[in-house]
């Protein structure tokens, strides 16, 4: 749930994820919107009614329509607002918790608001209010989380993206903050690099980690548990839950402290935080709340707390004797059924049970006449006459069943009272549970990210301050994965290295050669290095990225009108207006939706941009050859292309980047690849030399003229070759010489021995 306002003159978020009760602040500008809440993806998002009607952001807001609660500004006043947050936290000032703009308060405050209303009156549990300062989080447009496909493949499917290929996390929190890490990679140095301290040092302790990730799969889902129980949503299974997560997390504390052999090794930072968060944080201890829940709790959980039978025997004394009357009153109902049935000589007699009459006696109708006669009329009472059969009640049955009842009432009103001092435990350190939480889900992703690492031969890349990138032996981490399970042969690694110099690659070569996904694995690799894993590469030395853009792919936009081409020069416009010196830009075949002219200018201006201006590090993969003369001019720009091999009329291609620049697009291969007619690529290979032979107009209108003639060769059939016969063997000319239709079975048997004795 997120909330946006806007006060003094300054834009603020804030979004709170209800399942953890993590609450975080952050400046924004409108500029940034569409990248912070395509990053966030809230399900739902709170506007005041002013900037709702904003002409400015109204684009942005169609995006959004889905999700978007318009509210009164009123509810965004960021006085109210501070104090909502006072009031919740229970402080005089929130100077201790950080430095909010007004309208981070703002937003904060109508966040809460919206929810205490929603909730009526019950509000989660909010954690400490967290800030995020600007810059702290590589910032990815909308385009390029959809063309990188970081969390969704562009067919909205979570197969074949990125998260796909390194979640192998085993629970549910660690999977919620591997994908939260994927969409916001770190920009600091230091915090990166304490991340990589805990992988590799897990990397490296293979028995300790395979311990941890056994332990992590039998961890129940603390955080949803947890959020469920401060909102009086929980049940018995959830109190359940809570105890056998901080059980895990008390067993990972000593096997992290102790290593798997016994050894206590030296723990990184990071590592050593997560231990502390094991046991609740400053000094917590669960031992108390797991004795507990363990002694509180029977074997067997129903779903609701109204259902019952949860509270374990032995844990409360006046409990057990109101469940020893009532199972003791129903003991006393089946006696009682095998009186009646004596005292009448009706062996089919029951005594049942429904929710309208409560207890009842049942006979067949056969039998019906003897609970009615004198002898019986005075004992038996009717109650009600069905089809086939007849129900009756009796005074001692009567007053059985209001005993069992009142038992079942009472015993159940005790449990449920029994309940909700459980959930009051639990809630009273629900802070320390919180942290245990956390920590768990750290653990989960360090462990997983470790075991990826080690499985695929990725490396810990080195993290720096500076403009560098160098990659050596990169890799695109799910095309890599897909040619494993495939049984494909293996990835072509190629290095990348857009160090001062050469930080502007300008790369061509034919379709199919692996431009995209060369262009596309670098990115990825960027990203992955600053959410804190190993990259797949032999080593890599990258200074950190704060905007990352991608133009990769093509798709049209008819909801707004705009066509192809139209949506590349947005996507674009947005990079070559936003990027700067610490930016890694993505560009592929710019300008080739239009006339070949007006895409060679558009093209030829931009590499121009992005190396006078934006001075960023990039790749710019292009077919228009004409670029490479900009080599001579700019002198950051690197040419580089796709090595191919030709063999017999054939192209190879062989997936690897070389310096220099290819002289030719291969397009018409490509074509024949694709299956299209024999004549049609014919024609064309006719076409392209023409073409290639001088000016282009004069030979645009000879080929016009000679359209007639290309009809008529489609329709032409391929003149026949004349081949030479061979001569008969000794073997063909035997066998013409023989007539089977005048041979007996022992001549035909004699034929085929010597026809066999010519072969040999």
């Amino acid at each position: 749930l997120a909330a946006l306002a806007e006060a003094g003159g300054e834009g603020g978020l804030a979004w709170l994820d209800l399942s953890t009760g993590e609450l975080t602040l952050c400046p924004v500008e409108r500029a940034n919107l569409p990248s912070i809440l395509a990053r966030l993806s809230p399900g739902e998002l709170l506007l005041p009614d002013r900037l709702s009607q904003t002409e400015e952001l109204s684009p942005l807001w169609d995006e959004w329509r889905a999700r978007l609660t318009i509210q009164p500004n009123a509810r965004f006043d960021s006085e109210n607002g501070r104090k909502r947050l006072l009031s919740l936290y229970n402080v005089g000032t929130l100077d201790a918790f950080g430095s909010f703009s007004r309208a981070e308060v703002a937003a904060a405050g109508a966040l809460v608001d919206y929810v205490e209303l929603t909730q009526k009156g019950r509000l989660p549990r909010f954690d400490v209010p967290r800030r995020l300062a600007a810059g702290q989080v590589m910032e990815i447009d909308p385009a390029t989380r959809r063309n990188l496909e970081l969390t969704r493949t562009l067919t909205g499917d979570r197969k074949g993206s990125l998260l796909a290929a390194i979640d192998r996390t085993v629970t549910g929190a660690g999977a919620r903050l591997l994908a939260g890490r994927l969409s916001a990679p770190l920009t600091d140095p230091v915090r990166i690099d304490r991340r990589l301290d805990m992988v590799a040092y897990l990397a490296g302790e293979t028995a300790l980690r395979i311990d941890i990730r056994e332990e992590l799969r039998r961890t129940p889902d603390v955080e949803r548990a947890l959020s469920r129980l401060t909102l009086d949503r929980g049940s018995p299974r959830d109190l359940a839950a809570v105890r056998d997560a901080l059980e895990r997390a008390v067993s990972l504390r000593g096997r992290l402290a102790y290593g798997a052999g016994g050894i206590a090794p030296p723990l990184p930072a990071g590592l050593a935080r997560v231990v502390d968060g094991l046991g609740g944080g400053q000094g917590a201890d669960h031992e108390a709340l797991i004795g507990l829940l363990s002694r509180a709790l029977g074997a067997d959980l129903p779903l609701l707390a109204r259902d019952g039978g949860f509270v374990a025997a032995g844990y409360s004394a006046p409990l057990d004797e109101l469940r020893a009357l009532r199972d003791d009153s129903r003991r006393h109902i089946a006696n009682l059924q095998a009186q009646y049935v004596d005292l009448t000589g009706i062996p089919s007699l029951k005594i049942r049970h429904n929710n309208v009459l409560g207890y009842y006696i049942e006979v067949t109708a056969v039998h019906a006449d003897k609970l009615m006669s004198e002898k019986h009329r005075a004992d038996f009472i009717h109650r009600q006459t069905m089809a086939g059969a007849v129900r009756f009640t009796t005074v001692a049955l009567s007053e059985l069943e209001r005993k069992v009842a009142e038992a079942g009432d009472r015993s159940l009103a005790l449990e449920l009272e029994i309940f909700g001092q459980l959930v009051a435990a639990v809630i009273t350190v629900a802070n320390s549970i919180a942290i245990t939480a956390r920590a768990l889900a750290t653990l989960d992703v360090t462990a997983s990210l470790a075991d990826l690492a080690v499985d695929a031969g990725w490396c810990r890349p080195e993290m720096a301050n500076d403009l560098s990138f160098d990659v050596h032996g990169g890799r695109h981490p799910v095309v890599e994965q897909a040619l494993t399970e495939q049984g494909g042969g293996p990835f072509v690694a190629n290095d990348c290295d857009l160090s001062p110099g050469q930080r502007l690659w300008l790369l061509t070569g034919p379709n199919m050669a692996g431009k995209s996904t060369f262009l596309r694995q670098n990115a990825l690799i960027a990203v992955l290095a600053q959410m804190g894993s190993y990259v797949p590469a032999r080593s890599a030395r990258i200074g950190t990225v704060d905007k990352l853009f991608s133009r990769v792919g093509a798709a049209d936009d008819l909801a707004r009108g705009r066509s192809t081409f139209m949506v590349e020069l947005v996507e674009t416009a947005t990079i070559l207006n936003q990027a700067t010196r610490h930016s890694l830009v993505i560009l592929d075949e710019i300008g080739r939706g239009t006339a070949t002219f007006d895409g060679l200018s558009i093209a030829w201006a931009c590499v121009e941009h992005l190396h006078e201006m934006a001075r960023c590090r990039g790749l710019f993969a292009t077919h228009y050859h004409e670029l490479t003369a900009l080599s001579g001019k700019l002198p950051d720009l690197s040419c580089h292309t796709m090595r191919i091999k030709e063999w017999k009329g054939d192209v190879i291609f062989l997936h690897e980047v070389a310096a220099g620049a290819a002289d030719r697009s291969y397009g018409i291969h490509v074509a024949r690849l694709a299956g299209l007619p024999p004549a049609v690529i014919s024609r064309a290979e006719q076409v392209l030399q023409i073409l290639e032979k001088g000016d282009q107009a004069s030979a645009a209108s000879r080929l016009a003229d000679d359209l007639p003639l290309f009809a008529a060769m489609a329709h032409k059939p391929a003149p026949r070759q004349v081949v030479a016969e061979p001569e008969p063997s000794l073997v063909e000319a035997e066998l013409r010489g023989i007539n089977p239709d005048e041979l007996t079975p022992r001549e035909a048997l004699d034929a085929l021995y010597r026809l066999r004795g010519m072969l040999a």
